[in-house]
Parts: structure tokens; sequence; C-alpha cells
């Protein structure tokens, strides 16, 4: 089994783990009103999903 020679050092590990929350999983713009939403759900903003009004 493979051991690591060394301790990675914690400057290390940050600068590998920097990218993680760069982009928002799940979020998309709004084909509407051009505001983030959740993919897949009904906009906030404006109440539109897939270019359709949804009623409330």
């Amino acid at each position: 089994m493979a051991v690591p020679a060394r301790r990675t050092s914690k400057a290390k590990k940050a600068k590998r783990r920097t990218h993680y929350k760069l982009s928002v999983p799940g979020m998309s713009t709004c084909s509407n009103c051009g505001e983030m939403k959740r993919s897949h759900h009904v906009c906030p903003e404006c109440g539109h999903y897939a270019g359709k009004e949804v009623q409330a």
C-alpha cells in the first residue's frame, strides 16, 4: 500500500482546494429575466419555468 513520504502542508492543501466553490453548482440563468435560479425550478423573481409563466 502506498504511503505519503511527507505530510501535505496547509498551503499545499489550500491551493488544491481553491476552486471547489468557484462556480455555484445547480444554478442557471432564467431565460425570461436573466436572474440566477436553481436548475429545474421556477424562477423566484418572475415565476417562469421552461419559457412559460407558472400559475401560483
